[in-house]
This record gives C-alpha cells, sequence and structure tokens, in this order.
C-alpha cells in the first residue's frame, strides 16, 4: 500500500493546527490520474478558509490550498486527456469547463479546491483528468502554480469578461498575485496600468514591471490622485480588491461606462458605496470568483506566448508551510509558493 504525505488540520480556527499527516494513496482506475505535486501556490483565501471556514461543509482531517502544477505519473484506462510525464496545473473550480456559471439564484456554485473539496497540499493526488490542465511550457512548476487562482482571476477580469483593449486605462489595487498579474496581462495588451500601495519601494518594483503610474496610498486622496493622472478621465477597468465600503472608493474611480471587477474581501464579506456615482457613471460591476477551465487553457497559451513571468515573492519547501503562511499574511510582492 502506498502512502503519501499532506499538510491537514482536524480544526478551523485562528489557531488552526497545521500538520503533516501521512495518507493512503488511492488506486488509480477510470478517467482517473495520479499527479506528483511540484508546486503549491498559496492565496489570501487560503488563509479565509484556515480560519473562518468561510460557511463551506470541510471534510477533516482538511486539507488546505487550491493551487499546484506537478506531473503525471498514472493514468486510468479511460483517461484521454494526459499521459505519465504530463506537466499539469490544478483547476480551481472543477466543475466549471466553460461558458455559465453551475448554480441556481438560491444556491450559487461554489464548489472548489481547497474548501468544498480537499486541497492540494499534499505529495500525491489521484482525482478526475478533469480537474486538471496542462501547464505552460515556458514555466518552471512554482510559476505555474500561480496561475489557477490568482492568475486566472486577472485574466478573466480583464481578459475573458472584460474584453480588455490597447489603450484602456486599468487601476490595479495593491501588490499581491492577483494585482501584479493584471499589471503584467494590461501591459500585454496595450493598456496603461494606474497602481496604488501604501509601500514606496513595493511601487518601485511594481514600476519596474510596467507600471505606468504609481499612486501612493499613503501620499494623499488616492482617487484624486487618479482623477489629476488622467484629467478626470478615471479607470476603465478597475481591479477591486480590497472589498467591503471601499467598493465606493472603486466608483468614484471609474470611468463613465467603465468596469469594476470585485476580486477581494480584505475589508469585509459586505460591500457598500453610493448609489449617485453608480446611477451616473453605469459602470458594470461584477464579481469575479476566479474562472472557468476553458479560460484556464487560453491563459496558458497566452502565457506561452507572449513569454509572461509570474512574479514570486519567495519559495519555501514542504516542511516551511508555517513560514509560507507567515509571510502571506505580511503582504508579500506577488506569490508565496511551496516547492515539493
Amino acid at each position: 500500500m502506498q502512502t503519501t504525505r499532506q499538510w491537514q488540520t482536524d480544526a478551523i480556527g485562528p489557531q488552526a493546527n497545521l500538520k503533516i499527516g501521512e495518507v493512503r494513496i488511492p488506486e488509480v482506475s477510470g478517467a482517473m490520474i495520479r499527479v506528483r505535486t511540484q508546486a503549491v501556490s498559496l492565496n489570501f483565501r487560503d488563509r479565509l478558509v484556515l480560519e473562518s471556514g468561510m460557511g463551506l461543509p470541510l471534510q477533516f482531517p482538511f486539507v488546505p490550498a487550491s493551487d499546484m502544477a506537478g506531473v503525471v505519473d498514472a493514468v486510468g484506462p479511460d483517461v484521454t486527456r494526459f499521459k505519465p510525464g504530463d506537466r499539469v496545473i490544478s483547476t480551481f473550480s472543477p466543475d466549471w469547463i466553460d461558458g455559465r456559471r453551475p448554480g441556481t439564484a438560491r444556491n450559487p456554485h461554489y464548489q472548489t479546491r481547497g474548501g468544498f473539496y480537499s486541497g492540494v497540499l499534499s505529495e500525491h493526488t489521484v482525482l478526475s483528468e478533469e480537474w486538471f490542465s496542462l501547464a505552460p511550457k515556458t514555466l518552471d512548476a512554482a510559476e505555474a502554480s500561480t496561475l489557477p487562482c490568482a492568475g486566472l482571476t486577472a485574466w478573466f477580469a480583464l481578459i475573458e469578461c472584460g474584453k480588455l483593449k490597447a489603450g484602456d486605462k486599468v487601476l490595479v489595487q495593491g501588490t499581491g498575485g492577483v494585482a501584479l498579474f493584471g499589471l503584467q496581462f494590461a501591459k500585454a495588451h496595450g493598456a496603461k496600468v494606474f497602481i496604488t500601495s501604501g509601500s514606496s519601494e513595493k511601487l518601485e518594483r511594481a514600476s519596474a514591471l510596467g507600471a505606468d503610474h504609481l499612486i501612493n496610498r499613503h501620499a494623499g486622496d488616492w482617487v484624486e490622485q487618479l482623477h489629476q493622472l488622467t484629467g478626470d478621465y478615471g479607470a476603465d477597468h478597475v481591479l477591486e480588491i480590497v472589498g467591503g465600503p471601499h467598493l465606493g472608493q472603486a466608483l468614484k474611480a471609474v470611468a463613465v461606462n467603465g468596469r469594476i471587477s470585485v476580486i477581494g474581501v480584505f475589508e469585509g464579506f459586505e460591500v457598500s458605496a453610493p448609489v449617485a456615482p453608480l446611477l451616473l457613471k453605469a459602470p458594470v460591476v461584477q464579481g469575479i470568483t476566479v474562472g472557468h477551465r476553458r479560460a484556464l487553457e487560453d491563459l496558458v497559451r497566452a502565457v506561452d506566448q507572449i513569454g509572461l513571468k509570474p512574479v514570486i515573492d519567495r519559495r519555501y519547501s514542504f516542511e516551511e508551510l508555517p513560514q509560507a503562511f507567515d509571510h502571506l499574511y505580511r503582504g508579500p510582492f506577488g506569490k508565496v509558493v511551496i516547492e515539493f
């Protein structure tokens, strides 16, 4: 009987006791594939799930995290999409292949990895081939592991839904994983990027990635700074990563008939904003919960085509997961990755 190591917890809360456990590796049958994990990238959502459960029906022992890259080392007899040796990445919403998101008005769909389904912080997984996509050829495992959630979220907001075009003005909030992917995608499409941060050092690093205008939140009203920089035009696309009442600031910043992609919940799960700019500017306000597999496959092709390199702040070993989470809490520049 083969076994594998995984990070797991038996309880959720601020002091969730993560530990390394050992479990049996299931047999590979049907359309299942066995993947040897090489890297896992962490997201702010992973922290929220561990601390609060986010109202999800978690199964214990619970394995956290949703984003991984690995190598297929065994396939079932009915597998058609992969072969041993293929490099793959996980999909965040395994049941959402393309088109309209599953679910109903009463019960919106949120059956994702590292939440409803068990997470990816395991040395091996045996799952349906439908739960994976091919990894980019031009990225190593750590870089590829950043795409399923952070990368796809920015891509889905700006490209899949936003139809970003050259010359558009894009406002990116902060310098985390989604924000920096948004910066890179916008620049690759010929857009002009305005980025906000409370750190001058992080703004300078964002400038090196191609950001056109740097807005320090501690140097005055950031919306007023944006208006001055754009001649009162505003931003065609706003990646709203803060959440809560901060949506009101996004509505002040967005251009007439622009688009706000609501992504983050740093300031809470209840958003609020004044109605006047919503009515007078008539922007599209769209919630983004990552994206479907077809869009992830589009993103993979684009990454290989344009030579994009995800920004990784630091790489940790499998045994250093607690230190990696501590880094995540401090606010990394880009992504934090666990290498196996």
